[in-house]
Parts: C-alpha cells; structure tokens; sequence
C-alpha cells in the first residue's frame, strides 16, 4: 500500500497561506488546499511554506537533460530573481500580501527520491547543498503568481539556508555556532540539538 504524498505540485495562479499551526495536530500545510503526506516530518509553522528557485531549478534540468516544471521539487513558492540559498535564517519576505519568514533548509528523502526517479538522488541534492527554503508564516494572506518578494528584514548574523543544512548533515562545528547564536526557531533548534 502506497502512502499519500503531498509533494506532485503544479503551478496555480494564485495560493492563500495561513499559519498552520503546530506539526502534530494543526493543519499541516500553510498552503490553503496543499497535503502533507507525512506530517511527522513535514508541515508544521516552520515548514508552512517551501520556497524554491525557478534558477535552480533550470540548473538541475540542464544537468538531468530535461524540463523540471515549477512545483517539481515540491515548493509551493517558485522564486524568480531571488537566490534563495543566500538568505539568512530569521530572513523576512514580503510577498503578496503576506510576510513570510525564513526558517530553514529542506531535507531531501526518500519521496522526493522517488519522485525524481533519477540515481542517487538524495546524495546528488545533498551534496549540491542548495535545498531552498522552508517559511513560516507571519501575515496570512494570499500570493499571486508573479508578486514581486522584497527582504524586508535581514538579521545580518550571516547564517544561511545552506549552513544550516550543512549543520544538519553533520558539521559539527556550524551545529555549534547554530545552536549557540540562538537564530533558529524553537523546533529547529530542538531538532538540530538532537542530531548531536
């Protein structure tokens, strides 16, 4: 029996996001209308939102030989314009009509693995270390396709998406400068002092 995913997205003209409240026990997904297959490690206030460049995601197809269209990587929020990987954990966007905050890295597995069909898959985006964005929402409202996203808030501590990543897969040197800054929301900084 296959168990539901919420990860095959396809572009809409427009998508409301709301706080989704906790993982176990809210709504999942702060995407009005988006699933969230596994919600024990997915979904939840700091994963509301899962931001992914239109440019990197040109740059896999280039690599792969073939279209990946938006959604393929199972954001909800393609970028255009805006490195997401160079954003600082604690970042703050408007868009649309909402304002989203930066929280961390997404983690590849086995379902997105699965869905990519492509060999080691897992290792390959791992190791790339470019993984987009998981946002928490701030102001609920609703985003339209082409809404341009402003920074308006960049904490300045330097600690990006990435290097959270590479914390997270181990480094155990940036794991401490994480932990110790104290930039991360509660349940990342929970979840990043247990890999330890």
């Amino acid at each position: 029996m296959r168990r539901p995913s919420g990860i095959c997205k396809r572009p809409v003209e427009q998508i409301a996001v709301r706080d989704p409240g906790p993982k176990r026990g809210g709504l999942g997904s702060g995407v009005v209308g988006d699933a969230i297959g596994s919600r024990k490690h997915h979904g939840g206030e700091t994963q509301a939102v899962y931001a992914f460049a239109r440019e990197e995601l040109d740059r896999w197809g280039r690599e792969l030989g073939r279209d990946l269209p938006d959604g393929m990587f199972g954001e909800n929020l393609t970028t255009w314009g805006l490195e997401v990987d160079d954003a600082e954990v604690g970042e703050l966007w408007r868009v649309g009509l909402t304002l989203l905050e930066v929280c961390g890295p997404r983690v590849p597995c086995a379902t997105f693995a699965a869905r990519m069909r492509e060999p080691r898959w897992v290792r390959r985006f791992a190791d790339h270390g470019r993984t987009g964005a998981y946002l928490a929402v701030r102001e609920a409202g609703v985003i339209d396709r082409g809404d341009p996203i402003e920074v308006v808030h960049r904490p300045g501590h330097g600690l990006t998406v990435p290097m959270f990543f590479r914390a997270a897969m181990g480094d155990k040197e940036l794991t401490e400068v994480f932990l110790g800054a104290r930039v991360l929301p509660e349940a990342e900084h929970e979840w990043l002092a247990s890999l330890r």
